[in-house]
């Protein structure tokens, strides 16, 4: 498991990316690729876990199975 910090997300659209903190890296994001019940989407600054696939696609790493770690403005 990858963990990150959300670059930027946008909900109207669906999609945003996730800067890998151990390459520093910037992966996509698809709103399919959350890991949540619900309204799927992401605060910039949040901090996550994800995993890392091809997309099919196009053939890009993009980040999946994100999940929420710590809400954006917290600190531990």
């Amino acid at each position: 498991m990858n963990s990150g910090t959300v670059k930027w997300f946008n909900s109207d659209k669906g999609y945003g990316f996730i800067t890998n903190d151990d390459t520093g890296d910037d992966l996509f994001v698809h709103f399919s690729g959350i890991a949540a019940q619900g309204y799927k989407t992401l605060n910039e600054g949040q901090k996550v876990t994800f995993e890392i696939e091809t997309d099919p696609r196009n053939g890009k790493l993009c980040a999946t199975n994100v999940t929420v770690v710590q809400p954006a403005g917290n600190r531990a």
